[in-house]
């Protein structure tokens, strides 16, 4: 399993994704999840995946060739807006579901795979996309400004609580942070590393692109302060009146 959230804000957007991937307790690997498909100047997209790995690497894969495809129809490179990205991701799902489907199928295993592409295509604003194994997809807004796939009940709370589109990109990432920390901490099927990437609205270029491993100072930080302040404040709660 895995965990990957994604933000849609006044200010840009920011990814965070780990990169365990487990076929029970004693066989787990660590695989990213992210994807950056950049030309700086002129557009920044980047997916996110979750769900059956060989399923979401095969659809990555169709997507990287497409790129080197002159025959192509549309790639994301030739997507003249997000929506024509997000279909175009969709109908990369769709080719691998009409060709491994049905051979799953006949194995038990389900078609499972999420994904989240957001970016910004020239003078376009930045928008965020949430697509689902079939192909389509919905469109974050301002009233729903974030996605998440994959093992994302534990990390929910905490981003209900404090992002709204006029958070800062800072503490958007914080608090994406602290979302993973708070999954990891519940459910062993995610793990370190992590992958975050920071995008500045009109910039058409990551900001920051961030390989974060157990030794991560800022990240150790993070889930030590957040772990004692929540002890703290628990401490600091007047006891029930009853009882």
């Amino acid at each position: 399993m895995t965990y990957c959230v994604g933000t849609l804000l006044d200010e840009g957007l920011v990814f965070l994704s780990d990169s365990r991937t487990n076929a029970g307790v004693d066989n787990i690997s660590t695989f990213r999840k992210m994807s950056v498909f950049e030309r700086p100047g002129e557009r920044v997209l980047v997916l996110l995946t979750a769900g059956n790995l060989a399923i979401t690497q095969a659809v990555v894969s169709l997507l990287r060739e497409d790129l080197a495809n002159p025959d192509a129809e549309l790639n994301l490179h030739r997507a003249g807006n997000m929506t024509e990205a997000a279909r175009c991701v969709g109908d990369a799902v769709r080719r691998i579901h009409d060709r491994d489907a049905a051979t799953l199928k006949q194995h038990r295993l389900e078609f499972s795979a999420s994904f989240i592409l957001g970016g910004q295509i020239g003078t376009e604003v930045p928008r965020l996309f949430q697509l689902y194994a079939a192909g389509n997809f919905i469109e974050a807004t301002r009233e729903t400004p974030y996605f998440q796939i994959g093992e994302f009940k534990y990390g929910k709370p905490i981003i209900d609580r404090i992002v709204r589109p006029e958070t800062s990109l800072r503490d958007a990432a914080k608090c994406a942070l602290i979302s993973m920390d708070s999954t990891i901490r519940s459910n062993l099927s995610v793990g370190l590393p992590l992958d975050l990437a920071i995008y500045r609205r009109s910039s058409l270029k990551l900001e920051t692109r961030r390989h974060i491993t157990a030794d991560d100072e800022y990240f150790q930080m993070v889930r030590g302060s957040w772990s004692t302040a929540l002890r703290t404040t628990f401490g600091e709660l007047p006891d029930p009146p009853w009882g």
